[in-house]
């Protein structure tokens, strides 16, 4: 895995933590246990603080960011999926941000909320618990998350975590 600090900003990841080698993590960044972090994704806090909970996965390509004023914060048993742009917002405990989807400064995803695949959510937009947040610009749709919805994704991947760690072997090299 590629960590780097960035003057005296040191990263800090928990050891039951799961960063693919083929991911970036720069800088001011927490990763809290049994949380994932998948092949190309970056995490850079250069300017500020980015801060996974316990049990969520930044998947393949995801970038996060934060600006001075901004941290990026993940709760805990969070699902971030593929090609996700998160910049200075909140993904609060048992949320959802579907593949694609671009997250903006100050918007907060509120636990058991979801992003859907390819949304665009607006700087200060509040996602409120149980909606979904679809389209560009995303427009709410209330009382939609199913039960599992959320639950069993964020599951999956603390369980992959575990298999990677313990499978994967480079084969090239």
């Amino acid at each position: 895995m590629a960590v780097y600090a960035l003057a005296d900003a040191v990263p800090s990841i928990d050891p039951t933590a799961y960063v693919h080698p083929d991911a970036v993590v720069i800088g001011n960044v927490r990763i809290g246990a049994q949380s994932s972090v998948w092949p190309g994704a970056v995490l850079r806090g250069d300017d500020g603080l980015i801060v996974i909970g316990a049990r969520s996965s930044v998947q393949d390509g995801s970038v996060l960011h934060c600006t001075e004023e901004l941290p990026t914060v993940v709760g805990d048993d969070a699902v971030i999926g593929h090609m996700v742009h998160l910049e200075g917002c909140t993904v609060e405990d048992g949320a959802l941000v579907g593949n694609g989807a671009v997250v903006l400064h100050r918007a907060v995803i509120c636990t058991g909320a979801l992003v859907g695949s390819n949304a665009v959510v607006p700087a200060g937009m509040e996602v409120p618990t149980g909606a979904m947040a679809l389209g560009v610009p995303a427009k709410l749709r209330l009382d939609a998350v199913k039960p599992g919805m959320i639950s069993e994704p964020a599951r999956i991947y603390v369980r992959r975590a575990e298999q990677y760690r313990r499978e994967l072997r480079r084969l090239d090299g």
